[in-house]
């Protein structure tokens, strides 16, 4: 009876514990892998921007001083050039991340309390050196994620229109010059970063920057930007950053970029 008994146990824990392995696994199977580049964009960063001790929680920080705009459109209308699947991630995981990180950062900083997104990048030398990092990378990747949105609409692209297509033709010759200018800056970004037309004191200016810096950190108003980070793209395109540029001008909105023009040239 008793060694009956132990054979009974020994096959009962065995069953068991191939049972919990197999649901961890398959529940581990079934989780959606992310973007490749999101490990620096995740909850986990916020995590060691907010003291150990502290009682700050996810919740609070999105009633803060940095809000996740919503989008004007569905997630599904700037297809087939931008997938779903990527405006779900990159919007609400992505830009969310930038926007509790950048409120954690400010939280911890009492002086930087009040100060505009823009203030805080058209300065970044006065931000304490302790969350200057934090600061740049999220409260830059909120502001040009946020503009990124708003510059693209279902049933646009096309050639631009108004002032801003002026602008153009006089400083790059044609859209086409434009186009293939900006796609270039976008292609040769090594890693991750953005392709830009901004406004300076000489005028309309095609660059790019690294990461998630804003051409505002360097005294430029941002006309028009093109995310080229992989989370942007990736799902869809996979290594072909190429055919994403050529794509991503068909969802360009001219009249959200005509009026961000008029009001950098009123500044």
């Amino acid at each position: 009876m008793t060694h009956s008994r132990r054979d009974f146990l020994r096959t009962s824990t065995a069953l068991a514990a191939s049972v919990i392995a197999g649901s961890v696994a398959t529940s581990f199977a079934r989780t959606p892998r992310p973007p490749l580049d999101s490990s620096a964009h995740t909850s986990a960063d916020f995590a060691t921007l907010v003291p150990s001790d502290s009682s700050i929680k996810v919740e609070d920080l999105r009633k803060m001083a940095f809000e996740l705009p919503a989008l004007t459109y569905a997630y599904d209308a700037l297809e087939p050039h931008i997938d779903v699947q990527t405006m779900h991630l990159h919007h609400d995981k992505h830009h969310q991340a930038y926007v509790d990180n950048a409120n954690a950062a400010v939280e911890k900083t009492p002086e930087l309390k009040g100060k505009s997104a823009e203030e805080l990048l058209a300065n970044l030398a006065a931000v304490p050196e302790a969350v200057r990092g934090a600061i740049r990378n999220n409260v830059g990747g909120h502001v040009n994620h946020s503009m990124f949105w708003a510059i693209m609409a279902p049933n646009a692209g096309g050639p631009p229109t108004g002032h801003i297509a002026e602008a153009i033709t006089k400083t790059f010759g044609d859209f086409a010059q434009f186009q293939a200018k900006i796609n270039d800056a976008g292609l040769k970004q090594f890693g991750s970063g953005w392709t830009w037309l901004a406004l300076g004191s000489s005028g309309l200016q095609v660059l790019s920057t690294p990461n998630q810096d804003s051409p505002i950190s360097q005294g430029l108003a941002p006309i028009l930007g093109n995310d080229v980070w992989e989370h942007a793209y990736y799902l869809k395109y996979q290594n072909r950053r190429a055919d994403y540029l050529k794509a991503w001008w068909n969802v360009v909105n001219w009249a959200e970029v005509n009026k961000r023009y008029e009001a950098a040239l009123k500044k």
